[in-house]
């Protein structure tokens, strides 16, 4: 390899880096701003629809598609290091390995995209429009499907889903259709159709040639289409408004499970929950509190404690509901499950010993590692110093809770990652008891400090309510505490990084938008058809 050659593969590898990391940038406001997350996160990836369909060979294209995932997910899921480092004790070296370890293995698929884009619609300098269409196509649609299968495998991780950075851009039009996925089929699709409009600097031929337009051309049709469809009201209100407060405690991740804070923690959260509203501000309804807000399980607090929880709520008159693990026993065996328990003034305290009560919700897509170790890993998490490491799934629909004529349904942490998880509560019972009009997630993103995983979990749980049609609450122990509406807006946050309470008034929603009658198979179809299309397209257009 001569030294000119080993330069410019040096230059295109550093140049690739870059585009990832500034691809990385955009799944949340900061520092770049709101506006510009859509347009920068299609024009990054733009350069690698450009260097994987224009390289010699899938080969290339493959090596080319993971530098640059590899890049974007290195540096949007740094906050990793943070838990297992800061709060898990694992040693710096390793912990920075461990990000780079799943860095490298998320970056497999659109790598093989890239690659498979490459082997079965290769794009040249002098391509037909024909086979620049089918080309594109398949480059958005691949990369489309290989968000879902790294959505659904081994339990999926779909963080960073180029779909999120189009929250604000006209293609979250089209998330109440088609979800994440199907943005991310008009987003990879919008930056293929970019990159085959590039020309060799000094083709006067190519620069002439409009043809190339028809691809851009079918992209733009798309990504206008969706401001339309962000005009239409797919649900409608559903009952009277209901009057929320949502608490954040700020306990700091280093303390939360210290046995000696523990009073002090608790303390923290009744001072909040108990405060009197503001004036002019209603009274609450219902105050909802954080993922393991009792870092303990509720059998083993001293039974005072309850009985002083349920003299807030009857003070309150408000139900509470709040993020607690639940040991109970069922049909001789011990469960574990990570839960929120609600209750008012008239439960029994006994019940909130037991975990018992009425109102409750144990979550179903564990963490794992965090929630529950997978097979042949127990060696990881014996390295880490992260309690409540093993749980037990809640079922797959669980009944919401019913306070103030609004049903809410609520979901644990990153459970609001995995948009068809959250579907079935929409739906009406088995009894015929109502869908939930109102979505609620509570989290402890403490484990990442002041990092990008709270301004980009915001953003996923907006992506969630444009998709459902349903506000979503959030409630965090160090942030982003907010109210988000029926259209992916932030009515009201918290502070990051502060206690605090957020009074809300919160209109319920009724109606099921077409994803959340279908989920991801409409998506799955879309993408399907795109495929056969471009591949028919490609192998007619050779055979001519």
């Amino acid at each position: 390899m001569t030294r000119s050659t080993r330069s410019r593969l040096l230059r295109g590898a550093a140049g690739l880096t870059l585009a990832g990391a500034v691809h990385a940038l955009t799944f949340a406001p900061g520092p770049l701003p709101d506006w510009a997350l859509a347009i920068t996160q299609i024009l990054a990836l733009a350069v690698a629809a450009r260097v994987t369909l224009y390289a010699p060979t899938a080969r290339q294209a493959w090596a080319r598609g993971w530098l640059f995932s590899f890049a974007t997910y290195a540096l949007g899921l740094y906050w990793i290091f943070i838990s297992l480092h800061r709060y898990g004790d694992l040693a710096a070296p390793l912990a920075v390995a461990a990000v780079l370890a799943l860095s490298a293995f998320l970056a497999l698929f659109p790598a093989t995209a890239g690659a498979l884009a490459r082997r079965y619609a290769p794009l040249a300098h002098d391509s037909t429009p024909a086979r620049v269409l089918s080309a594109t196509l398949a480059w958005g649609a691949l990369w489309a499907g290989f968000e879902w299968v790294r959505a659904v495998l081994l339990t999926g991780f779909p963080w960073l889903n180029i779909g999120y950075a189009q929250v604000d851009s006209p293609i979250a039009g089209w998330a109440p259709l088609l979800g994440v996925h199907g943005m991310a089929f008009v987003s990879a699709f919008a930056a293929a159709a970019i990159a085959s409009l590039w020309r060799p600097v000094g083709d006067q031929k190519q620069a002439r040639d409009g043809r190339r337009a028809l691809s851009a051309g079918v992209a733009l049709a798309l990504v206008a289409a969706g401001w339309p469809l962000s005009r239409i009201d797919w649900s409608s209100p559903s009952g009277e408004p209901l009057n929320v407060r949502l608490v954040q405690g700020n306990i700091e991740q280093s303390q939360k499970f210290d046995p000696a804070l523990l009073d002090q923690s608790i303390r923290r959260h009744l001072e909040l929950a108990a405060l009197p509203p503001a004036p002019g501000v209603p009274a609450p309804q219902m105050i909802i509190l954080p993922e393991t807000v009792m870092p303990v399980f509720q059998d083993q607090l001293d039974p005072r404690v309850w009985e002083i929880w349920r003299q807030v709520a009857a003070r309150q008159n408000a139900v509470v509901a709040m993020g607690v693990p639940v040991h109970d026993v069922v049909n001789g065996r011990d469960r574990y499950t990570n839960s929120v328990l609600g209750f008012d003034g008239q439960t029994p305290a006994t019940q909130l010993v037991s975990g018992a009560t009425a109102m409750r919700y144990d979550k179903r897509h564990l963490v794992p590692w965090g929630e529950y170790v997978p097979p042949g890993f127990h060696w990881f998490v014996d390295m880490l110093d992260i309690p409540l490491g093993d749980f037990d799934r809640g079922p797959e629909r669980q009944t919401p809770f019913a306070v103030g004529g609004q049903h809410i349904a609520f979901n644990i942490c990153y459970e609001d990652l995995f948009g068809p998880d959250l579907l079935p509560a929409l739906q009406p019972g088995p009894n015929g008891e109502p869908g939930a009009t109102i979505l609620v997630n509570v989290s402890n993103l403490g484990w990442f400090g002041d990092s990008w995983a709270l301004r980009q979990h915001l953003q996923i749980g907006r992506l969630r309510t444009i998709e459902t049609a349903r506000p979503m609450l959030t409630s965090t122990n160090t942030g982003i505490t907010a109210a988000i509406d029926a259209k992916g807006h932030v009515a009201a946050q918290l502070a990051p990084l502060q206690p605090g309470v957020l009074p809300v008034v919160v209109q319920g929603m009724t109606g099921l938008t077409p994803y959340a009658r279908f989920g991801d198979k409409s998506a799955l179809a879309l993408i399907g058809l795109a495929l056969i299309a471009a591949f028919g397209s490609n192998r007619r257009t050779r055979r001519g």
